[in-house]
C-alpha cells in the first residue's frame, strides 16, 4: 500500500476509534468521563513502525498461563514469533493465540516509552491473515496501530500483563500514547 493511502487509512482509522470512544454504549470510557474525552493521544503516523516480516512458527506449540490485572489467570498458545529490528536493535516477540483453533494473531508488548509515553502496563497488537498477511506469506507488523488495552480506561475491564519475554529495551514510539 502506498504510503499516502496508509497513513490516510490509519487516520480514518484513529477518527473511528475516537468517535467510538467518546459516544459508543460499548465504549470502555466511563459516561461521566466522555463529555471530557477529546480524543486519544498519538505518535504520529511513521512507515518506519510498519514492518512486513515473517512469523517463525512454534513447532512445538507451549501454553502460557497470563494473569491479568485483576488476579485472574488464563492460558493462551505460544503460537511463534516475530524477529526484527528496531533502530539498528534485534527485536523478539513472541505471538499468542487464545487456542489452536484461533486464527487472530495476539501481540503483547512492553517497550521503552512503556510507563512513561505509553501504558506501563503495555500495549497490544492483533493480526488476522485477512488483513495483515501479505500474498508472499510475511506478516504486516504495524505499531502504528499498537493500541491500549481497555483497562487502561476503566477498573470495570480486566487485561493481561505483558510476559516478560515481550519487554522490549527499543522504544517504540507509535501507536496509541498513555491514556491520562
Amino acid at each position: 500500500m502506498e504510503i499516502d493511502a496508509w497513513k490516510a487509512q490509519l487516520e480514518g482509522e484513529r477518527r473511528e476509534k475516537d468517535r467510538f470512544l467518546a459516544g459508543h454504549w460499548q465504549s470502555p470510557i466511563p459516561l461521566g468521563d466522555r463529555a471530557g474525552f477529546s480524543g486519544l493521544a498519538y505518535y504520529p503516523p511513521d512507515p518506519n513502525y510498519r514492518l512486513a516480516i515473517e512469523l517463525h512458527e512454534h513447532r512445538e506449540k507451549e501454553l502460557v498461563r497470563m494473569t491479568y490485572t485483576k488476579g485472574e489467570e488464563r492460558d493462551f498458545v505460544q503460537w511463534g514469533e516475530f524477529r526484527f529490528r528496531i533502530g539498528g536493535e534485534a527485536c523478539v516477540l513472541q505471538v499468542y493465540k487464545s487456542d489452536t483453533k484461533e486464527e487472530r494473531l495476539f501481540i503483547p508488548f512492553k517497550d521503552a516509552t512503556s510507563g512513561n509515553e505509553t501504558y506501563g502496563g503495555g500495549r497490544y497488537l492483533d493480526l488476522d491473515a485477512a488483513r495483515h498477511l501479505t500474498v508472499d506469506g510475511k506478516w504486516t507488523l504495524d505499531f502504528n496501530r499498537a493500541y491500549n488495552p481497555w483497562c487502561v480506561f476503566s477498573e470495570a475491564y480486566t487485561c493481561p500483563f505483558v510476559p516478560q519475554g515481550n519487554w522490549l529495551a527499543v522504544p517504540i514510539r507509535a501507536g496509541e500514547k498513555d491514556y491520562p
